[in-house]
């Protein structure tokens, strides 16, 4: 990518990523180029990272260990749902991912979590989402009876109107009240230190820019 492209691509990503400044910016664009190699651009394909790439990157800089959230932060990142993680989905969804508001986060941790995307997290969706989550306790007859009891639990807490399932509006003001709630179904977000780590290394330094 030539010089005056990246340019470009960096004003426009800035203006539409609200918590990145463009120096983080550009260091983010840098970070996709060396993670997809190197791939010369023609028209009509897309670059991007695909699903076992992104995977990847949540498991080796994030921590992520669990496949369904890996896959469902995916999802969450791959807006045109096209298979891959464009630069600009990579810049925007890093923007939430890494510095959201409480209200980005809500959108985006229900998203994942609602995983047939009907728009409420079912009793199904919770149960599927603790099982994976949970660790396994070999000494435990039926795992799935206190998996089944902790989706009892949650629903009283959580679901305000009462109807066995939640609405986004269950979800973000059982959230307000609770910020740990957040990430009630499972981990979709960094935890404070690889946050941390990981920006330190990206916007360290200014990057060289090679002629892409």
């Amino acid at each position: 990518m030539n010089r005056k492209k990246l340019q470009k691509l960096t004003d426009s990503l800035t203006k539409t990523s609200k918590h990145f400044n463009k120096f983080e910016v550009k260091c983010l664009i840098s970070l996709f180029y060396n993670l997809v190699g190197d791939v010369t651009e023609r028209q009509g394909v897309v670059i991007g990272l695909d699903r076992n790439a992104f995977r990847n990157i949540l498991h080796v800089t994030f921590g992520m260990t669990d496949d369904m959230t890996m896959d469902r932060v995916f999802r969450g990142f791959d807006k045109d749902n096209d298979g891959c993680v464009s630069v600009t989905e990579w810049v925007c969804g890093l923007s939430v991912f890494l510095r959201g508001t409480l209200e980005e986060k809500m959108k985006y941790c229900f998203e994942v979590f609602d995983l047939n995307g009907d728009g409420f997290i079912s009793k199904e969706e919770m149960f599927h989402m603790l099982k994976n989550s949970l660790l396994k306790q070999p000494s435990e007859e039926d795992p799935d009876e206190g998996v089944k009891d902790l989706v009892e639990i949650t629903l009283k807490k959580m679901d305000r109107d009462h109807d066995g399932k939640l609405s986004v509006a269950d979800y973000e003001q059982a959230v307000r009240e609770e910020t740990l709630l957040l990430e009630a179904f499972g981990p979709c977000l960094p935890d404070p230190k690889s946050q941390m780590e990981f920006e330190a290394q990206v916007f360290e330094e200014p990057h060289e820019f090679s002629e892409m």
